[in-house]
């Protein structure tokens, strides 16, 4: 694969750094008992949003405003935050933008999305996932999702070589469905997320390890928060 500085900042939060390029996905720092960074270090080139829930918009239009940087999100939701003075690109299911050479490619997900605001839900638009490319490595970060047949097709059109998946179950996949996941999207590299940050969503990442072990080749990389890996 190629040269790409892969972090994960816990719950579906991760720190990706490529040729110099740095892109933070779903920052969710403020108000999760398990962050291990401080919103005042991030500095990111790019912020990658999949949907309006707290706990993925999280600490986006901080960051944004003090560093500049642009977000990259569902059309609806780039809306809102243009509204708070923003930097956007909407996109939508389907298309592809490119952020200083690394290209993001709005999937599909089966999830709800809102805006969370002073006890009112805004319209967030759709919840989705991203295809990132970055050189030669295709990687895929699902969001909040539940198990849907369509992730052949996201397998089909863009092979992705890691695929990154919630296993939290309630509000979400679990370990189970999350494996037939990588069953279906055949992934060189399986690496789960959005578990154990809330009593709701805790899970036996063992099982995931065993599950995917009987239905793929897949590598499953179990990350451990702020050691970054290379792709």
């Amino acid at each position: 694969m190629g040269d790409i500085r892969l972090t994960w900042l816990g719950h579906s939060c991760f720190h990706i750094d490529y040729a110099g390029t740095t892109v933070l996905i779903d920052p969710f720092i403020t108000g999760n008992p398990r962050s291990i960074v401080q919103v005042k270090d991030l500095n990111p080139d790019a912020i990658a949003v999949t949907h309006g829930h707290g706990d993925h918009l999280g600490d986006t239009v901080i960051i944004a405003k003090r560093t500049g940087c642009t977000v990259i999100c569902i059309h609806e939701l780039s809306q809102y935050l243009k509204s708070k003075g923003v930097n956007t690109l909407g996109m939508n299911i389907g298309g592809t933008v490119d952020h200083k050479g690394i290209f993001f490619t709005m999937t599909d997900a089966s999830h709800s999305s809102s805006i969370d605001e002073a006890g009112l839900g805004v319209d967030g638009g759709k919840a989705a996932g991203f295809i990132i490319r970055a050189g030669d490595v295709s990687l895929y970060h699902a969001g909040d999702t539940g198990l849907f047949g369509d992730m052949e097709l996201i397998s089909r059109l863009y092979h992705p070589d890691v695929a990154i998946l919630p296993i939290g179950g309630r509000y979400t996949m679990d370990a189970r469905d999350a494996a037939l996941a990588v069953e279906i999207l055949s992934p060189k590299i399986a690496i789960p997320m959005h578990y154990d940050t809330f009593d709701v969503i805790v899970q036996d990442v063992n099982i995931f390890i065993s599950c995917v072990k009987s239905v793929s080749d897949a590598e499953v990389i179990i990350m451990e928060m702020g050691c970054p890996i290379i792709l």
